[in-house]
């Protein structure tokens, strides 16, 4: 488990403009040219659009082979983003990477407005997501990373669902919860699981492999593998054996 807690440091306005920049993109050259990608390239339609954020995200982005990014997609923090080749990022997704690192392996598929934000502005020393060979990431599902998010091979992530690998810290209850810290101990999503339309995963879950996660199920412990789990909170209903 990792706590942080929030510490008020004065800094003058550069001070402020630098670390702005460096937190979302890891330095001035990579922050303007992300700019004015993002202002750029995302409403080229067609063959073209495609061609041209292939070629020059390449440029940002680590990997190799080709890669597909459709109009409207938002790409923050390249400096620690890595796509391999088939990657298809659909019609208006936003990826920030953040150090721990934002990882898709080959062939995974990010349906439009889907959300892979690393989100640690904290300096959490367990941050990042990665996601394994031929996952789908969902219509507008969200992923954040502070605590690390590892979604292995084949994985289907439904439309809608919330993967949250992080908990406010509420103990001290005279003391405003945004001022208490936060912890965070990761979420891990095996080989072959389907996480089901609108399911929320919370912190410290394993979901097994093969393992079915009902839609609209609120995840708070573990799933074992080659199990059905459905409701709020989730409870097994049946084993897959």
């Amino acid at each position: 488990m990792i706590k942080f807690f929030v510490m008020e440091a004065k800094e003058s306005f550069w001070d402020k403009v630098r670390s702005y920049v460096q937190l979302k993109s890891g330095g001035w050259l990579r922050y303007f040219l992300e700019e004015i990608f993002n202002v750029g390239l995302k409403w080229i339609p067609g063959l073209v659009g495609l061609f041209l954020r292939w070629i020059l995200y390449r440029l940002l982005i680590s990997g190799k082979g080709w890669i597909a990014i459709a109009r409207g997609v938002e790409i923050f923090g390249t400096k620690w983003i890595e796509l391999a080749k088939g990657v298809y990022l659909g019609e208006s997704v936003m990826l920030q990477g953040r150090p721990g690192g934002l990882k898709i392996d080959e062939k995974v598929r990010v349906m439009p407005k889907a959300v892979l934000n690393v989100y640690n502005y904290r300096g959490l020393g367990n941050s990042g997501i990665k996601i394994g060979k031929g996952a789908v990431i969902g219509i507008s599902a969200i992923i954040t990373g502070q605590g690390e998010v590892e979604i292995e091979d084949e994985v289907i992530i439904a439309p809608g669902v919330k993967i949250m690998p992080v908990n406010h810290i509420y103990s001290s209850p005279d003391v405003p919860i945004k001022e208490q810290g936060i912890q965070a101990q990761g979420i891990k999503i095996k080989t072959g699981a389907w996480i089901g339309a609108g399911a929320i995963i919370l912190d410290g879950v394993e979901i097994g492999e093969n393992a079915v996660v009902g839609a609209g199920s609120v995840v708070l412990e573990s799933v074992p593998s080659r199990s059905l789990v459905g409701g709020n909170p989730a409870k097994l209903i049946k084993r897959l054996d």
